[in-house]
């Protein structure tokens, strides 16, 4: 088994995916976030509402923004045009929601780290609008939950 980032001299390198096929290409995946009770006393009508703002749209269009900047912040990521990135912010319990962020695009390489990063991102966002609060919130468990497209699919 080889690692794709690293050449035969065990250096860094970027994947070369030029003579890869062109094809439609999707990634989910999903990030936790637990809160205090104090926080989920602020929920009304499936947000959460700070002075900052509403907290979940703020980390739909916070983590948008991150999907689309992957490869300024990871390092050997391709740069890619999204076609979509949606997301869905959903409490599972009094105390936690689950973020799952779904990017496609057709193209030669995936858009595994750009779902992980959107995920990733509004999940930052959820902690840094309601720190204010209380800083016990725990972001747990990011990862990804299905890719299709390229030389494989995968499913958790």
């Amino acid at each position: 088994m080889e690692f794709s980032h690293i050449d035969k001299d065990q250096q860094a390198k970027m994947v070369n995916v030029g003579e890869k096929e062109v094809t439609k290409r999707s990634a989910t995946a999903q990030a936790q976030v637990i809160f205090p009770i104090d926080i989920s006393d602020q929920m009304k009508d499936g947000d959460i509402q700070t002075l900052k703002g509403p907290v979940f749209h703020t980390a739909i269009i916070a983590g948008t923004m991150g999907a689309k900047k992957t490869a300024e912040l990871i390092p050997l990521c391709h740069p890619i045009g999204l076609d979509g990135c949606d997301f869905k912010i959903e409490a599972i319990s009094p105390t936690e929601v689950t973020i799952t962020c779904t990017c496609s695009v057709t193209h030669k390489t995936g858009v595994e780290m750009e779902a992980l990063t959107g995920a990733s991102v509004a999940a930052l966002t959820i902690y840094d609008m309601c720190k204010s609060i209380s800083k016990g919130i725990i972001l747990s468990e990011t990862k990804l939950l299905s890719k299709t497209g390229g030389k494989s699919d995968y499913q958790a």
